[in-house]
């Protein structure tokens, strides 16, 4: 890297702690969410998190478009909310000079740098596609029209697991959209207890900007400069290509309990966010472990489960845990399948 891209990862680094301090004012804990937050950001990805009401994801992202010198808006999905009410629709105007009536494009909430797409699961496939060719192709389509997005442009979605009625479960090409899947758990006890008194204090504290847009922009290109050794990327190839029960070299476990593995989006975005991550904490290169960092959020939605694994009680950040711990980081070496088994055995017996 060059010198100058040395210094902006510097700055970068700075920028995450700036931005940790600011959004440690209204939120407690939750650190590890933060990061992969900040990760999907500055690898130009989108976000879905999933955690049960009242641990502050709407608060979480509220407050870090506080934090981002950035438009924003939120999009409360409901059962009867139409495409149009997102991407915007045509209406009839008449030029009271000239008497033409002319078609024009109002604009919705899509139109923003930072979208809250809170609840995404309430609301039918149709209005939740309006939102693939947002999120893939940063442009939306209305009435044979292309329009263009503002940049830089994330898709940050909350997600409530245990909530069933009313409900529509996103499909898994809309899922793959996502780089992120993001668990925010439950704090701990000291933690529980800083809520309590920061939100039931008198004045809720403020936030400072603390990046722009361009600024963003600008550590987004600097992000993809950061190098990764062959073996970095090859061990990333690796991981996601041995979540796929049909490859030859799957550990039987993957064989009995998955269904469908993760696609070639997976390795592209292991290896985006590892080095986002990199970025993040101060280092010009990318290590294994930031791939084994992320593996989690990026690959736990492009894992399905057959009714073998739901019958054991495994979920994918199971599967994804064991392979890990098997999966050598030197290119050379083949996975060991029978260790694979003895270890997945012995972690059942236990």
């Amino acid at each position: 890297m060059q010198h100058e891209d040395l210094a902006a990862i510097g700055r970068l680094t700075d920028a995450f702690g700036r931005l940790r301090s600011e959004m440690g004012k209204v939120i407690v804990g939750q650190q590890e969410v933060l990061e992969e937050l900040l990760v999907a950001i500055f690898a130009r990805g989108h976000c879905l998190l999933i955690g049960v009401p009242g641990l502050a994801k709407t608060l979480m992202i509220h407050t870090l478009a506080d934090a981002l010198n950035l438009s924003f808006n939120r999009i409360q999905f409901t059962p009867d909310l139409m495409p149009s009410d997102i991407t915007g629709t045509e209406v009839i105007q008449e030029d009271k000079a000239t008497g033409v009536r002319q078609f024009k494009f109002l604009r919705g909430p899509i139109f923003a740098n930072l979208i809250l797409a809170d609840e995404i699961n309430r609301t039918p496939p149709k209005t939740q596609a309006a939102l693939l060719e947002a999120m893939q192709e940063r442009q939306t389509t209305v009435g044979g029209e292309r329009h263009r997005l503002p940049d830089p442009f994330f898709v940050l979605a909350t997600q409530n697991p245990i909530e069933q009625e009313g409900t529509y479960p996103l499909p898994e090409a809309q899922l793959d959209r996502f780089m992120l899947n993001i668990l925010v758990d439950y704090p701990s006890e000291d933690e529980e207890l800083e809520v309590v008194r920061v939100t039931t204090a008198a004045k809720p504290p403020s936030v400072e900007k603390v990046l722009s847009g361009e600024e963003i922009l600008e550590l987004q290109q600097v992000v993809r400069k950061v190098p990764v050794a062959d073996h970095v990327s090859r061990y990333a190839v690796r991981l996601a290509r041995l979540t796929r029960p049909g490859e030859t070299e799957a550990p039987a476990f993957v064989r009995d309990f998955v269904s469908w593995g993760a696609g070639p989006r997976a390795s592209q975005y292991l290896v985006l966010a590892a080095k986002a991550r990199a970025a993040l904490n101060g280092r010009p290169y990318v290590a294994v472990e930031d791939i084994r960092a992320v593996a989690g959020p990026v690959l736990r939605h492009r894992i399905v489960t057959n009714f073998n694994a739901e019958a054991e009680g495994l979920k994918p950040d199971d599967i994804i845990a064991r392979l890990i711990s098997t999966l050598s980081a030197d290119p050379n070496e083949a996975p060991e399948r029978g260790r694979v088994s003895a270890i997945f055995t012995a972690a059942d017996a236990g």
